[in-house]
């Protein structure tokens, strides 16, 4: 309704305030309503005419990013193996993606003998019959893959489903919740456990303070990330990472705290089989809070310590109630594209050619 009384000049003004209240990036922006970064930043800066066509295409962008719920949640790692060796079926049928514009490499990991690739989308492939084909997107390749999804018209779900109809093994999916208002005060959850507050399944928990090096564990965000709580086992098919992301960002771009959009990461870390019946459950219900939620309640709870009681029967902390659903709107899986630009290019010809 405000757009009927704004002018062009003070609707351009509350829209960009809008959008950075949200933590929208210009890209994010951009992608979403399938303009170029360039013309919003120009649209924004006054340099270009504002329409009832772009008015309308932007503000429907900018409510499919709307953060409403202070908490969300991302696919964060994708990694999955279907049962063929034909690489051009898996790129343009299932990614449906081209496969002349990805790199070829006469080298791969995971064993595997070479792999294609476009910007940070990996596609692996090996002779063996075993291995079949590999997809691996780490974070930045689930923000890119996102891109394609939507302009092919796709999202997760649809995805997800078309991967299932391969017969594939979905080999680790983490699901991350973004915590955007610190529902979570970590150092107190870690507190917590130490004090036994925590009922779990869980034998193990590990905790770090300011990015200390986890030794014998390959962790990407572990320098910088403030406080850390691992509860599982590195090497099981599920456990959880919890940390101070605007720490990460911190240490990772120098972004100060709080100018961070996502203040803290709860991760669900899972493999094989955990991650397939994850994955099953997202595309049969397309409920976030339904899957992710049924996955913490199942495995862990923090309550407040009543001698007075069996420990079974100790009342639930009220920061964890808040987290798990009370007062606050359900959880939703969102999409954050981000597309890969020309300067990601030349940053990788930099540094790796």
């Amino acid at each position: 309704m405000e757009g009927l009384w704004l002018n062009d000049t003070d609707w351009i003004d509350h829209f960009k305030e809008q959008r950075t209240q949200y933590g929208v990036s210009q890209n994010q922006l951009a992608v979403m309503a399938g303009v170029s970064r360039e013309y919003i930043s120009r649209l924004e800066s006054g340099k270009v005419t504002l329409t009832e066509e772009i008015r309308v295409k932007l503000t429907d962008a900018l409510d499919k990013l709307n953060p409403e719920n202070p908490l969300e949640m991302v696919l964060d790692y994708v990694r999955i193996r279907f049962p063929t060796q034909d690489v051009k079926h898996i790129v343009e049928d299932i990614l449906k993606i081209r496969l002349d514009v990805m790199i070829h490499e006469d080298f791969g990991f995971y064993s595997y003998s070479e792999h294609y690739v476009l910007g940070d989308v990996f596609v692996l492939t090996s002779p063996d019959e075993e291995k079949g084909t590999l997809l691996e997107l780490k974070g930045k390749g689930c923000r890119q893959m996102e891109a394609f999804l939507y302009g092919q018209g796709r999202d997760w779900y649809s995805f997800f489903r078309r991967c299932l109809d391969e017969d594939c093994v979905f080999k680790r999916i983490d699901l991350a919740l973004n915590d955007r208002v610190r529902l979570l005060d970590i150092p107190c959850l870690m507190r917590k456990c130490d004090a036994g507050e925590c009922i779990t399944v869980f034998r193990k928990f590990r905790m770090y303070r300011s990015g200390l090096f986890i030794s014998g564990h390959e962790e990407e965000n572990a320098a910088g990330m403030g406080h850390t709580l691992y509860a599982g086992a590195f090497d099981s098919d599920l456990y959880f990472c919890i940390y101070e992301k605007d720490y990460e960002q911190l240490a990772r771009s120098g972004t100060p705290l709080e100018d961070t959009e996502v203040k803290n990461r709860f991760e669900i870390r899972l493999k094989n089989e955990r991650a397939y019946f994850a994955v099953y459950d997202l595309v049969s219900y397309e409920d976030a809070e339904r899957t992710a939620f049924g996955i913490i309640n199942r495995y862990m709870r923090i309550v407040d310590r009543d001698n007075r009681r069996a420990r079974e029967d100790w009342p639930l902390n009220s920061m964890w109630a808040v987290f798990i659903g009370g007062r606050r709107d359900r959880l939703k899986l969102t999409a954050k594209p981000e597309p890969y630009t020309l300067q990601k290019t030349l940053n990788w010809l930099s540094h790796q050619v």
